[in-house]
């Protein structure tokens, strides 16, 4: 049977068309047959012209065993819409700056793809959630999904939007803010982040709810749990309407009296993996964090679970 992987590049960027290239040279030297899905890059530097096969939508997606994305993490996202309600992985290879999604960087391509060769790579599931956005006069609500986060903000900058936020159900409190984000564990290293909310842990089953620039005395990052459904309306008397961005790339408007219900998510988005470095290695590389003078255990202590010592960086070469 023949094993085939789909792949999705950055459509900006033109060092992604060098990455590309090699990437299907490697792959197809490996036995796979090869998929573009098809975006602007494929327009703007003329990829395609070698044979690639080049594909929309969501076509060959089931087909393939694996997700290549060359790209940071705004290119992950966008593949995730992909493969979201599927089984099959993404693995990503960052081309990017952070890309805190990503399981490879750009100088280990050849020794990603010997790992895909190989199957020597695990799939982690990163739970999603449903957003239901309810319109005035809206007799079904809007439906819609999102990896990193589901994000309130007002379309209008010179003004703030008035918003009510609810809790399972009940109302928590009302105030003025540019935005009320609502993250998953997966989103909080993203614009939860950037907002002052927490860096929460993949495996933690939990919900962010972080204002952006509120003008509220209690308006500070909260986290719920796994059944809670969190809303937030758009009062009566906001001076401006808003807009729902969803992982920054699916956008809905949100005109005075809508209300929109995050909740989680059944459907997961599955993450191929090539390391076993807990998380911690993970912040510490992508964020270039300074931990000089850790000593580490003491002779005879014992490490949790999980946490072997470990010579390389997460995504590097084992």
């Amino acid at each position: 049977m023949t094993r085939r992987v789909l792949i999705v590049t950055h459509g900006g960027r033109p060092e992604a068309v060098t990455a590309l290239r090699e990437a299907v040279r490697e792959l197809e030297a490996a036995g796979f047959a090869v998929s573009l899905h098809d975006d602007e890059l494929t327009e703007q530097f003329g990829v395609g012209e070698d044979g690639i096969e080049r594909v929309r939508d969501r076509e060959r997606v089931d087909e393939s065993e694996v997700v290549l994305v060359l790209g940071g993490d705004g290119t992950i996202l966008r593949a995730a819409e992909l493969t979201h309600g599927t089984d099959v992985p993404l693995l990503g290879v960052n081309l990017g700056h952070v890309g805190f999604l990503a399981e490879s960087e750009r100088e280990n391509l050849g020794a990603t793809v010997r790992r895909l060769a190989d199957a020597d790579y695990t799939v982690e599931e990163r739970r999603t959630v449903d957003v239901a956005v309810h319109l005035p006069g809206g007799a079904e609500p809007v439906r819609g999904w999102a990896l990193n986060e589901a994000t309130v903000e007002k379309a209008s900058r010179e003004r703030m939007i008035e918003v009510a936020v609810e809790v399972d159900g009940r109302p928590l409190e009302a105030f003025g803010c540019d935005g009320v984000v609502m993250s998953t564990a997966t989103g909080s290293t993203a614009h939860a982040f950037s907002a002052g909310g927490p860096v929460v842990w993949p495996d933690v089953d939990a919900m962010l709810l972080v204002p952006i620039s509120a003008h509220a005395l209690f308006a500070r990052p909260l986290v719920v749990g796994p059944s809670s459904v969190v809303a937030v309306e758009i009062l009566g008397r906001s001076s401006s309407p808003g807009v729902l961005m969803c992982d920054g790339r699916r956008q809905i408007d949100l005109p005075q009296g809508a209300r929109v219900e995050v909740r989680r998510s059944p459907e997961p988005v599955r993450l191929a993996r090539l390391g076993t470095a807990p998380f911690t290695d993970r912040l510490v590389s992508k964020f270039s964090l300074p931990v000089d003078g850790w000593r580490g255990l003491r002779p005879g202590a014992s490490r949790p679970p999980g946490a072997e010592a470990r010579t390389t960086s997460p995504g590097g070469d084992e």
